[in-house]
């Protein structure tokens, strides 16, 4: 029996996926958001027609940024990048809150430099990880670089510097076969 769509159903009915017009063979209940009263439906879990889903979705994610702990979807503030940083999420109340991106996140190794000098850091300020670790966030292993500061690794300072050696050896070469054209002459 295929629910009619001008027709809003009472708070609490069960209706199969088909029957709402979605694909699949989960069962769904109409339910008001707790916060906006916003209604929906809502997928079911378990037997007893509940949904653990109380709020809609934007009530749910200001939840999250609002409540932090409180919220039905906190996940203990901490996610990994695609990257491989870590990710904590920080409360408006919070003093290090400047330093978060859109969505109320900062980088730990940032965080955990900024707790240590005891100050927000600048946009321009890079936190480096010395082992090349980068969900490796003690304190003794982050070191705080300027903007001015090339952000190498050891072995990126290496390559770096090997190039440079070749360069400087073409160079002379160069220089030695200009001297030789010019009789004798110094280029130096």
């Amino acid at each position: 029996m295929r629910l009619l769509t001008k027709q809003l159903p009472e708070i609490g009915t069960v209706a199969s996926a088909v029957d709402i017009g979605r694909i699949g063979r989960n069962r769904y209940t109409w339910q008001a958001c707790v916060d906006c009263g916003k209604e929906r439906w809502v997928s079911v879990t378990g037997r007893n027609g509940q949904s653990k889903y109380k709020r809609c979705l934007s009530c749910g994610l200001k939840a999250i940024h609002l409540y932090g702990e409180k919220s039905s979807h906190w996940k203990g503030g901490r996610s990994y990048h695609k990257s491989g940083y870590i990710l904590i999420t920080i409360q408006p109340n919070d003093f290090f809150h400047p330093m978060v991106s859109k969505g109320g996140q900062v980088l730990e190794h940032r965080l955990v430099m900024a707790k240590h000098i005891q100050r927000c850091l600048l946009p321009w300020e890079v936190v480096h990880h010395k082992n090349g670790i980068k969900d490796d966030n003690r304190i003794e292993n982050l070191e705080l670089l300027s903007s001015q500061r090339k952000h190498f690794t050891n072995g990126g300072l290496i390559k770096r510097l090997r190039c440079l050696e070749r360069q400087v050896a073409t160079l002379e070469e160069k220089n030695r076969i200009l001297e030789s054209k010019l009789g004798g002459v110094k280029c130096s």
